[in-house]
């Protein structure tokens, strides 16, 4: 299968497979406490069966042409994840999410590989808009939205149940026209 490089320091976008259940698995362990305290997650891939249905429903979803899963590697180990968990093709949007483990925070890694798939999506796809959802309180999150250009359009309060409490969530999103014009200003080798 294919491995895109993301940059020097041997991080790769590849695939998440099924067969990648048990990296999953590992990966959710290294940081459950970390990924979750914003997203329910870990709390999906609690098992080895876990990993497998939660990674089985985006291979169903990619057959639908309705959302897709990407693993982000870093030196042969699975570190985290990039996603589009809606892809609605006939509208020309789509909204994509993450997850990493804290060892691996701090690198660009989500921000480099969300580069390369948002240019997949509005270049090989044709998408118009892609949206980023994240807890007010998820300053990581937060933050690779902005590095990625995107357009801070509102803060939905109390919107999504997280392990009982309520947090706001905030939406970001960029437009085909907006990641153009940032991709001809923006620099070569930026990370």
């Amino acid at each position: 299968m294919y491995a895109i490089s993301l940059g020097d320091d041997s991080a790769e976008l590849r695939p998440l497979e099924v067969w990648h259940a048990a990296e999953l698995l590992a990966n959710m362990d290294r940081g459950r406490e970390f990924i979750g305290r914003h997203i329910g997650l870990p709390d999906v891939v609690a098992d080895l069966d876990g990993a497998r249905a939660w990674i089985r429903s985006y291979a169903d979803k990619r057959a639908a042409d309705a959302g897709g899963l990407h693993g982000i590697w870093l030196d042969g180990k699975l570190v985290g994840g990039l996603l589009f968990r809606v892809w609605d093709t006939p509208s020309g949007v789509c909204e994509a999410g993450c997850w990493l483990e804290p060892a691996a925070a701090g690198r660009g890694l989500v921000t480099r590989g969300m580069r390369v798939l948002l240019e997949w999506a509005f270049e090989e796809r044709g998408m118009h808009r892609v949206e980023w959802y994240a807890s007010s309180a998820n300053e990581g999150s937060l933050n690779v939205a902005r590095r990625l250009g995107m357009t801070h359009e509102g803060v939905m309060r109390e919107r999504y149940p997280h392990r009982g409490v309520r947090s706001d969530t905030e939406l970001w999103a960029v437009l085909a026209p907006e990641w153009r014009a940032a991709r001809a200003r923006r620099p070569h080798n930026d990370h």
